[in-house]
Formats: structure tokens, C-alpha cells, sequence
């Protein structure tokens, strides 16, 4: 026998040997607590996240669960305290298993029988594959409150027309600029200015990710007085454009500093709330801002001076609105709750909403 050979040999025979001892040592302490569930309860909350935890089966404990008599783990302990020096010679009493044990180690299908059926096989590829995830974007588009998806459709939109005509930048003829404004009566400037995110890329689709998830949030927390909603936009569009003219910033790309004063208002709403950040890492509602700021620093490499600023009138709006300094006018609540066509189409598109917020 060769050198290279006997070395094999070898080798295979220290493998068998460690299988040995490492397998029954491996078995025996899930073999010694009865009762234990192999899978978790369907629907158990994951720590720090706003989704349940999907990984577990249905059924209750006793579908989920394997009981095995000690005498079997008492076994499975002694077989592996019986191998001594890698040798294979065990006891009479240590190796053979009586006939009760072999007959209490017998499992039948039913206990693995979980009832999956094709439907459900067929449910999990749709949840897992692209069909899926383009299905529940589009429902959750249809559920978004009318404000919020008219104001990312528009700047959707406006964004796509500075991506044909001017290289991906956005439209002049939509920027805040002053000059034409009062000299020219471009009058919509301030307000389609808003809708700029930034040129089509990670960070346009980030910001819209932001503005998607927390504009309808607060949109949808005022649906039964969708008006205090409108004021808070009003009040968040207003004090940017006046503080930005006053302070003499350039008032780039004022939809991300919307979104900023958005995501600060909400977080004072749920302070104390455990938010998952991309499946990455959890941090408390109150952060988000500030890892918002980092964001923009990661992206755009200059300070977020504009972003400090969406988070100032945040707090000033936060403030007025708690303390009810600032309140809606009274003649827009008469004009919501009136009978003019325009008034009762947007109150049905609100109660759409309101349905959600209803005991079932």
C-alpha cells in the first residue's frame, strides 16, 4: 500500500471517528427536552419591526412539536459517553436499543404532515417572486391618499420631462426663481418647485421612498380632517420658501427638504417607536431625521445646511401645532364640510381611507 493511500486510509478513518463522537453529542441535548417546537408560533412578532415574523408554519404546538422519551436520550447520552480513544467497541448494554425504544423512536407521517397543498406552493412563489412585488406595489399605490400620490405623480412627471430635454436635470421653467416670478407672473415657480427630488438616480428613488412612506402616513393619520394636513404642507411649503429667500440659500431641490420637515413632523407623532431601517439595523423613530441628514452628507457630499432647515420648521410647526397657536381656517373647514361637487369628491376619496380606521 502506498504512502498516499495509507494517509487516506487514515484520514477517513480520524473522520469516522469524530462523526462518531460528534453526532450523538450534537443529538442528545435537543433529544433530552421533550416537547420542544422545531418552528416558531406563526404571526410572533420580530423585535423592532412594524411586520410579523412569516418564517414559522400554522398549526398549533402539538403540530409543531416532537416528543421523545428520555429513555431514548438517556440511550443517545450513553452511546456517546461509550466511545473511548476512537475505538468502535460498545457495550451490549450501551449499543442495542430495546424493542420499546425502537417502537418509541418510530414517527408517523402525521407528525410531519403540515397540510401544504398546491395553492399554498403556488401563494409562497407569488409572495417571493416578481409578479408578487409588483402586484403589492401596485395596491399599495391604489390605497395612497390622493395628496400624496397626486404630489409623486407630478413630480414624477416633471422630473421625467427634464430627463428628455435637459439631461436629467429638472425643468428651469419649474425652479424657484424670483426675477420671473414677479416680472414674468410665473406664479406656479414656488409651488412646482417642490417637486423636485434630484435627477433620476439612487437618490431621487430614496427621497421618493421617504415621501411615499411618510406623507401618507400623516396624510392618512388626518383622514377624518384631511384640511390640518393641508395646513401642514402649506405652513412646511411656505416657511421654506420665505426662509430660504430670507437667509439667501438656493433653494435646490426642495421636494428632498419637504420630505426632511415630513419625516421629522412624523417623528415627534411616534417617538419611542422602533423603526427598521432597509431590513438593516433598527433605530427609534426619533433618529430618523438625523440619519436622514446622513443621507444626504453620503449622497451629495456637502453639509445638509438645507436639511437642518426642513428639521427647524419641523419643530417650529411641531410646536405651533400642539399649542395650538396655529389652527385651519375656518371658512376651508365650512368649504370641506359644504355641498359643492369638488368638496364631496375629495370627502369620498377620504372615506376611502376612513375605512381602514374602522372597528371591524
Amino acid at each position: 500500500m502506498s504512502d498516499s493511500t495509507k494517509r487516506r486510509t487514515l484520514s477517513a478513518s480520524i473522520a469516522v471517528a469524530l462523526l462518531a463522537v460528534v453526532a450523538p453529542a450534537a443529538a442528545a441535548p435537543l433529544l433530552s427536552s421533550p416537547g420542544v417546537p422545531l418552528f416558531s408560533p406563526r404571526g410572533a412578532p420580530r423585535r423592532g419591526s412594524l411586520l410579523p415574523n412569516t418564517d414559522g408554519f400554522g398549526g398549533d404546538e402539538s403540530d409543531r412539536s416532537i416528543d421523545v422519551p428520555r429513555s431514548a436520550s438517556a440511550a443517545a447520552s450513553a452511546s456517546c459517553l461509550s466511545v473511548r480513544g476512537g475505538g468502535g467497541a460498545y457495550s451490549d448494554d450501551e449499543s442495542d436499543y430495546s424493542s420499546d425504544g425502537e417502537s418509541d423512536l418510530d414517527f408517523s407521517d402525521d407528525d410531519f404532515d403540515f397540510d401544504f397543498d398546491d395553492a399554498d406552493m403556488e401563494m409562497a412563489e407569488d409572495d417571493f417572486g416578481e409578479d408578487g412585488t409588483v402586484e403589492r406595489t401596485i395596491e399599495a399605490w391604489k390605497k395612497t391618499p390622493p395628496f400624496t400620490k397626486a404630489y409623486l405623480a407630478a413630480s414624477m412627471a416633471a422630473t421625467t420631462i427634464g430627463y428628455v430635454t435637459n439631461k436629467n436635470e429638472f425643468p428651469p421653467l419649474f425652479l424657484l426663481e424670483w426675477k420671473p416670478i414677479l416680472t414674468r407672473l410665473q406664479i406656479w415657480r414656488p409651488f412646482t418647485a417642490f417637486l423636485n427630488f434630484g435627477p433620476f438616480g439612487l437618490g431621487y428613488f430614496m427621497t421618493g421612498h421617504f415621501v411615499w412612506t411618510y406623507m401618507a402616513t400623516l396624510e392618512r393619520l388626518n383622514h377624518d380632517r384631511p384640511y390640518d394636513f393641508w395646513l401642514m404642507i402649506v405652513f412646511g411649503c411656505a416657511s421654506m420658501v420665505a426662509g430660504y429667500t430670507f437667509l439667501k440659500i438656493s433653494p435646490r431641490f426642495l421636494g428632498h427638504n419637504l420630505s426632511t420637515f415630513l419625516v421629522y413632523v412624523w417623528s415627534r407623532y411616534h417617538e419611542g417607536m422602533e423603526v427598521n431601517m432597509f431590513e438593516l439595523f433598527n433605530t427609534r423613530a426619533e433618529m430618523l431625521p438625523w440619519f436622514f441628514l446622513a443621507q444626504t452628507f453620503l449622497l451629495e457630499g456637502e453639509l445638509p445646511v438645507l436639511d437642518l432647515l426642513g428639521i427647524l420648521f419641523g419643530h417650529i410647526y411641531h410646536h405651533c401645532k400642539t399649542t395650538h397657536i396655529i389652527r385651519t381656517p375656518r371658512f376651508v373647514i365650512d368649504w370641506y364640510n359644504g355641498d359643492s361637487k369638488s368638496a364631496a369628491s375629495i370627502r369620498e376619496k377620504y372615506k376611502s381611507i376612513s375605512s381602514d380606521f374602522e372597528m371591524q
